[in-house]
């Protein structure tokens, strides 16, 4: 906050959002979009959804679900989940907490490299649905990241502030937050009175994302892969990596034309793939989902 206005600061790569993505490779420890950058490369030891994990026993039906559509390893500590990846030639373990805390700290940095003072106070968001056990174990990844957690706040209301909703009007309003992101989907209630911000009721599908649109155009060019070539990519996992980051862009490009191309070199046992897709076609696809 300077110059009386919010700044979102960017990192390193020049974004104002960063995956939470952490890698691990041989040599190093990757965070955000590097770590995402080379998913294709090293799927086993790339680690995302912690958010999904944090806070949950290992016997959780939510984990013991995920974690079979997960390409990294997840193992039971005392009915705690830890990640299990490789680095530096020797198998790790890492709580939720601590991957979290990874990338909490590489927010940390860029901040300070930023504003070049350091930086401690921080205010964390949290799904509203989250239970005690889910912000306290988030305000611990916090902590290990070196900073002082002020407060655990909901999203949504993060998001009526973010807005300014606290600021119009006097009197009691209900408002309705609408949040889709990556792969989550949250429909919150608030009533706003007097900057007191009271979560009346929560909704959605903790499962559907952008990431299912993803899935649904993945899947649909593994069939077209298998027609025109008489050949299946779905056990290859880079090969459907790559395929996912094609798709992933070809959706964003759906956003604003109606027609958008793939083209992957060599993407299965040397053929290259190039074909397109309609945004009517990828709606098609996703109907149920929308």
């Amino acid at each position: 906050f300077q110059h009386g206005k919010v700044e979102i600061i960017a990192n390193d790569q020049g974004n104002r959002t960063t995956p939470s993505y952490v890698a691990f490779t041989d040599t190093e420890r990757l965070i955000g979009d590097a770590a995402k950058n080379q998913v294709a490369l090293n799927p086993q030891n790339t680690v995302f959804d912690a958010k999904r994990l944090i806070g949950r026993k290992f016997g959780d039906p939510v984990v013991q679900s995920d974690m079979k559509h997960w390409p990294f390893r997840v193992i039971n500590d005392g009915d705690k989940p830890k990640v299990q990846v490789s680095y530096k030639g020797e198998t790790k373990a890492f709580y939720p907490e601590e991957i979290s805390s990874m990338v909490l700290t590489k927010m940390k940095e860029i901040a300070e490299a930023y504003l070049g003072h350091p930086v401690t106070n921080a205010v964390i968001t949290v799904p509203a649905y989250f239970n005690d056990s889910q912000r306290q174990a988030t305000k611990d990844a916090g902590v290990i990241a070196g900073l002082n957690v002020l407060r655990i706040i909901n999203e949504p209301t993060a998001a009526a502030i973010a807005y300014g909703l606290d600021r119009t009007g006097k009197g009691e309003r209900n408002v309705l937050i609408f949040d889709l992101g990556g792969g989550t989907f949250d429909v919150s209630i608030l009533t706003i009175d007097d900057g007191i911000f009271e979560v009346k009721a929560t909704a959605g599908d903790t499962h559907l994302g952008g990431e299912d649109f993803d899935n649904r155009l993945v899947n649909h060019f593994v069939e077209e892969f298998k027609r025109k070539h008489k050949k299946d990519i779905s056990q290859n996992k880079r090969a459907v990596r790559r395929l996912r980051t094609a798709c992933e862009r070809a959706k964003r490009t759906l956003s604003s034309s109606t027609q958008a191309s793939l083209e992957i070199d060599s993407l299965f046992e040397g053929i290259d793939f190039y074909t397109s897709i309609t945004r009517a076609r990828f709606e098609e696809l996703c109907s149920d989902l929308f």
